[in-house]
């Protein structure tokens, strides 16, 4: 039966080893469970959040998986809306990424707000003044435009494609994809920059406040900016983690270096535009609160070295890398340059989650340090086992990736 469900013409692990993986990584869905259990049962006293932290580790990681799940709707605006036909290859991928990067969030999220039961107050009671309600309906809204994306995958599975009517609606849902590409790509630049903007208007909190185009801070661009730049190389780590894993070439090497290509690019002006917000925000913005940089600066954890990590390690080097045929070619590179990219997006919304909350705003306060608990800790890496099973479901049981017949044929 398995076989049956199995694509042609590629060949897959037995399906002792198979289950045998899944369980391991079962395993550690099951301790997220149980993490997420004690937090709705016994409320959000098990997590180490404070007076200081009520944004901490949970809503680092809604964030961080945010911006990396952006090579979703940036890799189908290169697909369908600019006609990138080679992204053709790799797009079911970074669809199926975007998936789990979106459920994750809206995961850690229902755990967050400590009752999720609540959770259709912010559609019915919607607090119209307030930005996070915006992200809430474009969060949700694109998960549902993922979904749809998504589907005419599993329309393609063996066993679903005998079915004519799914046959002609798999068929049918390709043929309209571009409308939905696009309307992802709204969603998503304004959850992307509504995010940044909560941190930017933060007037209280001089670490993160910015000054203003028209009515959005300099973060609602940086924030979307971001995520549309550092998302293709998250995906590009995936689909070479998966390589790695199958011992298979699934896509095809001028396909991922297109992608590299524009995503470099898009590293190098972002990081660029993140550098003179840096320094315009530390020579004016703070000096005009009364703060000099050195009193963001003032603590090991949170030193200057994380400003040079996250620009220079995390944003320059990267970006050289990828916009050089050479760098690009290198597999060592390669490697290095999505690494280190991924590193630095998800430091960029540390720094604008956890360092804000960490830095004194008045003359009388003190640096407050944070630790997560055990429960915060099982339920942040809950989503990332679930998208394992979810990446290795869809391998296995759907074409995610056209190449791969042609890369590694049967003898």
């Amino acid at each position: 039966m398995d076989s049956a469900l199995i694509p042609k013409g590629v060949k897959r692990c037995p399906l002792p080893v198979f289950a045998a993986g899944i369980a391991v990584v079962g395993a550690v869905v099951l301790w997220g469970v149980a993490g997420m259990l004690l937090c709705w049962l016994k409320g959000l006293n098990q997590t180490n959040m404070n007076d200081s932290y009520g944004f901490a580790l949970w809503i680092w990681a809604d964030l961080a998986v945010i911006a990396v799940g952006g090579g979703a709707f940036f890799t189908g605006f290169l697909r369908y809306i600019i006609n990138k036909e080679e992204l053709k290859n790799i797009v079911n991928f970074a669809v199926l990424v975007g998936v789990n990067c979106y459920v994750g969030a809206l995961l850690i999220l229902g755990i967050d707000v400590g009752q999720p039961l609540r959770g259709w107050f912010i559609f019915w009671h919607a607090n119209v003044h307030s930005m996070l309600t915006e992200v809430a309906f474009c969060l949700s809204c694109y998960l549902g435009v993922l979904i749809i994306e998504y589907i005419p995958l599993v329309l393609e599975n063996r066993q679903i494609d005998k079915v004519p009517f799914f046959h002609n609606l798999g068929h049918n849902m390709h043929e309209i994809m571009a409308v939905f590409a696009a309307t992802g790509v709204f969603l998503s630049c304004f959850h992307q920059g509504s995010l940044g903007g909560v941190a930017g208007v933060l007037f209280g909190r001089p670490f993160s406040y910015r000054e203003h185009l028209l009515v959005w801070p300099w973060t609602f661009f940086l924030f979307t900016w971001s995520a549309a730049a550092f998302g293709p190389c998250f995906t590009i780590l995936c689909t070479k983690i998966t390589e790695v894993i199958t011992g298979k070439k699934l896509v095809k090497d001028n396909v991922i270096e297109l992608l590299a290509k524009i995503s470099g690019w898009m590293i190098f002006f972002y990081i660029i535009a993140k550098t003179t917000d840096t320094w315009y925000w530390a020579a004016h913005t703070a000096p005009a609160m009364g703060f000099e940089l050195n009193d963001f600066y003032n603590n090991v954890l949170y030193g200057k070295w994380i400003l040079y990590a996250e620009i220079i390690v995390g944003g320059f080097i990267p970006a050289l890398i990828l916009i050089t045929k050479a760098g690009r070619r290198n597999p060592l590179l390669l490697w290095t340059a999505v690494l280190l990219a991924t590193f630095g997006v998800c430091l960029n919304r540390w720094v604008m989650v956890c360092q804000t909350m960490a830095a004194p705003v008045l003359p009388f306060d003190k640096w407050v340090l944070y630790s997560p608990s055990w429960q915060e800790v099982s339920t942040t890496i809950l989503p990332v086992a679930l998208g394992i099973i979810v990446v290795s479901l869809s391998y296995r049981y759907l074409p995610v990736f056209p190449q791969e017949q042609e890369l590694n044929p049967i003898d």
